[in-house]
C-alpha cells in the first residue's frame, strides 16, 4: 500500500493563511462596491499550484488545502460586509471596532464550519448534489498535477494570465480612483412629461468580471431587476408624484428612498421560498446523515477519505461557542433572558440557513447562493420579535437584529462555500477533517484582517457613500431601522413581494417545461435593489460569456476566461484598498493629486477589457487546464 500524501504541511498552512487574508480583503471591497461577491476557489488553486511548485515536494492534497483556507476567507468577507457595516450606518457604532468585528466574524465563521460537518455526508455523498464550482476546482487541481509537460505549461500560463489581469485592473483603478483621470461611471437621465428615465454604467472591470462568472442567465435576471426599478417603477412613480430639480438627481433620490424597497420585499419572499422548497430534502438528508454518524462508534472504522471531525466534538464546540454569541447579544440587549433567547434563535436560524446555503451551493454554485435573501429574512424576523418585546424606536433592538443577522450571515456564507470545497476534496481523495481544520484556519485568518480593511475603506471612501455604497449592509440597516421606527415604506415592500410571487410562478412554469432558462427570484431581487449603473456592466459580462460560447469557447478557454475575470476582480479590489491606505494613515482625503481631463480613457479601457475576454474565449490551445 502506497504511503498517503501529506496534506497539512507548514507551507500549505502559511500560503493558505496569506491567501485567505488577501482574498478576504479583496472580496470585502468588491461586496461593499458591487453588492455581490465571487468565489475564488479556482484562482486560489492555480496560485497554490504555481507557488508550491517552487518546492521540491508538493502534491494535489496540499494545493486543495490551500484553496480550502483561501475560499473560506473570501466567503467570510461576504458575511461580514453584508451586515456589520449596518451598525455604523445606523449610528450604533461611531467607527469600526476592530475587536468586535474580529469576534463576530470568527465566531460566526467557525459556527458555519461546524454546521457543515454533519451536512457533508448528507449533501455530498447521499444527495449527490452537483456542486459545480467544487467539481471545476477538482478538475483544475487534477489537470495541474497531471504527469506531463503540458500541465506544467497550463499552470504557468494560468498564473501568468491571472497576474497580468490583476496588474491591468489595478492600474485602471489607480488611474480612476487614485488620480481621478476619468469618472467612475457614465450616467444620465431624461424626462418624458412628468416621468423620469435614468440610466448608467459603472466603468469597472470587476463588475464585468462578476457578470462573466455568474453567466448569461443570472446576469440577464440581475439586469432585468434593474430595468424593473429604473425603466418601469421610477417612471410610473414620477408620473404619479412628479419630481423636482435635475432628472438624474431626482431618479437617484426616488430610487434610494422608495423604489429599492421593492427589492426588499422580493428578497424576503425569495428567502422564504428557498426555505419552503428545500425543507423536505434537507430534513431527509440531515436525518440520513445523523443516522450514519450514530451507527459509527469510532472514526477509525471509516476510511481516511470519510473521516470528519468527530460529531461529539462538533457538538461540544457549538455549545462552547454559544457563550461568546450570548456575550455579544448581552452587550446590546437590556436583559440576560432576552440575550439568551436571541442566542437560541441565532443557533437555530444559523444551522437551518447554513443547510439552505449548502444545498443551494450544490445546485447553483456558491456565487449564485441566496445569502442576502435568507439574511434579510433573519433580520426582519428578529426585528419584528424584538419590536414586540422592546417597543418602537429602540436603537438597541435594531442593532441586536443586525447582530443576529451578522452571525447567521457569516455562518451561511461559510456553509455554502465550505461544502463546495469538501466536494472538491471528496473527488480528489482528501481527508475531510483536515479540510475542516483548514476551513477554521482560513476563517480565523480572514477575521483578523477584515476589521482593519473596513476601517481603512471607511476612512478613505466613507462606507455608504456613492463611492462605496455597501448595498447589502444599507439594505439590512433599512429593514431593521424601518421596523423599529415605523418608516419602512411597506407599500413598496408589498409591491416587491407581489413581483416576487409572480417571478416564482414564472420559474415554476419554466421548471415544468424543462427549460434551461430558470428565473431564480433572488437574482431579480438583487437587481431591483442595486443601482442600474452596477447591473449594466454585470449584464455585459454575462453577455461576453454567452458570446464566447457562441464563438466556440472550449472548456479550456472558459477556464482561462474565469482566471481573467478573477484577476480583474482581485487587482481592482486590492488597488482600491491600497489607494485608501495612505488616506487612512494620514487622515488626508486629498492625499492623491487630481489629474482629470482624460474622461475618454475610461470607456476605451472598458471596451479593451471586453475585447480581451472575447479573444481569450476564442483562442484555443493545445495546453488547456483540463483533464
Amino acid at each position: 500500500m502506497s504511503k498517503p500524501l501529506s496534506e497539512i504541511t507548514v507551507k500549505a498552512v502559511l500560503l493558505g493563511i496569506i491567501l485567505s487574508m488577501v482574498l478576504a480583503g479583496a472580496n470585502a471591497y468588491l461586496g461593499l462596491f458591487a453588492g455581490m461577491t465571487a468565489s475564488a476557489s479556482i484562482p486560489a488553486a492555480v496560485i497554490s499550484m504555481g507557488v508550491l511548485s517552487l518546492f521540491k515536494k508538493h502534491n494535489i492534497l496540499e494545493d486543495n488545502l490551500v484553496q480550502t483556507a483561501a475560499s473560506a476567507g473570501e466567503s467570510l468577507a461576504a458575511g461580514v460586509i453584508f451586515t456589520i457595516p449596518a451598525l455604523l450606518l445606523m449610528g450604533y457604532w461611531d467607527t469600526f471596532n476592530y475587536l468586535e468585528v474580529a469576534k463576530i466574524a470568527s465566531v460566526g465563521g467557525v459556527i458555519g464550519v461546524l454546521f457543515t460537518i454533519p451536512l457533508r455526508r448528507a449533501l455530498i455523498i447521499e444527495a449527490k448534489l452537483a456542486y459545480p464550482e467544487g467539481v471545476a476546482t477538482a478538475a483544475v487541481l487534477r489537470a495541474g498535477h497531471a504527469k506531463n509537460h503540458e500541465s506544467d505549461d497550463a499552470v504557468e500560463g494560468g498564473l501568468r494570465l491571472l497576474t497580468l489581469a490583476s496588474l491591468s485592473a489595478a492600474l485602471m483603478k489607480l488611474g480612476q480612483q487614485g488620480f481621478a483621470l476619468w469618472h467612475s461611471a457614465i450616467e444620465g437621465a431624461t424626462h418624458l412629461g412628468r416621468s423620469v428615465l435614468g440610466f448608467g454604467m459603472d466603468l469597472s472591470p470587476a463588475l464585468i468580471s462578476v457578470g462573466y462568472i455568474i453567466g448569461r442567465n443570472i446576469s440577464i435576471l440581475v439586469f432585468s431587476g434593474g430595468l424593473i426599478s429604473w425603466f418601469i417603477a421610477i417612471p410610473i412613480y414620477t408620473a404619479i408624484h412628479g419630481f423636482e430639480g435635475d432628472a438624474l438627481e431626482a431618479a437617484n433620490t426616488i430610487w434610494d428612498s422608495e423604489i429599492r424597497y421593492m427589492g426588499v420585499g422580493a428578497m424576503v419572499i425569495g428567502g422564504m421560498w428557498s426555505l419552503i422548497k428545500l425543507f423536505k430534502p434537507l430534513m431527509i438528508g440531515i436525518k440520513t446523515s445523523l443516522k450514519v454518524y450514530s451507527s459509527v462508534d469510532s472514526s477509525a472504522e471509516l476510511p481516511r477519505e470519510e473521516r470528519d471531525i468527530p460529531i461529539k466534538y462538533v457538538g461540544i464546540a457549538l455549545l462552547v461557542l454559544m457563550i461568546p454569541v450570548f456575550l455579544i447579544y448581552n452587550d446590546i440587549l437590556p436583559t440576560i433572558q432576552l440575550a439568551f433567547l436571541m442566542t437560541i434563535i441565532m443557533m437555530v436560524f444559523g444551522f437551518f440557513f447554513s443547510a439552505v446555503a449548502g444545498y443551494m451551493a450544490g445546485v447553483v454554485g456558491s456565487s449564485n447562493n441566496p445569502i442576502s435573501g435568507v439574511t434579510v429574512a433573519t433580520v426582519l424576523f428578529a426585528s419584528l420579535l424584538l419590536l414586540a418585546i422592546l417597543g418602537s424606536g429602540s436603537l438597541q433592538g435594531a442593532a441586536a437584529a443586525i447582530m443576529v443577522g451578522a452571525v447567521v450571515c457569516n455562518a451561511a456564507a461559510i456553509g455554502g462555500d465550505n461544502l463546495q470545497d469538501l466536494k472538491t476534496g471528496h473527488l480528489i481523495g482528501a481527508t475531510p477533517w483536515k479540510q475542516q481544520v483548514m476551513q477554521i484556519i482560513g476563517v480565523l485568518s480572514a477575521a483578523i484582517v477584515l476589521g482593519l480593511v473596513l476601517d481603512i475603506l471607511h476612512t478613505a471612501y466613507t462606507i455608504g457613500s456613492p463611492t462605496l455604497s455597501a448595498p447589502q449592509a444599507t439594505l439590512m440597516k433599512a429593514v431593521a431601522e424601518g421596523v423599529f421606527q415605523g418608516n419602512l415604506p411597506w407599500d413598496m415592500v408589498i409591491i416587491g413581494a407581489v413581483i416576487g410571487l409572480i417571478i416564482i410562478a414564472l420559474d415554476i412554469r419554466q421548471e415544468k417545461r424543462g427549460s434551461d432558462f430558470r428565473i431564480p427570484i433572488l437574482a431579480v431581487a438583487v437587481g431591483i435593489y442595486l443601482p442600474i449603473s452596477l447591473t449594466t456592466p454585470i449584464f455585459i459580462g454575462g453577455m461576453l460569456a454567452h458570446m464566447g460560447d457562441k464563438m466556440g469557447a472550449t472548456e479550456s478557454t472558459r477556464k482561462k476566461g474565469l482566471l481573467l475575470a478573477a484577476g480583474l476582480i482581485t487587482g481592482e479590489a486590492i488597488m482600491g484598498i491600497l489607494v485608501a491606505l495612505p488616506i487612512f494613515l494620514t487622515a488626508d482625503r486629498d492625499w492623491w493629486p487630481t489629474m482629470g481631463g482624460f474622461a475618454w480613457l475610461g470607456p476605451i479601457f472598458v471596451i479593451a477589457i471586453a475585447i480581451w475576454f472575447l479573444v481569450t474565449l476564442k483562442t484555443d490551445s493545445t495546453q488547456p487546464m483540463e483533464n
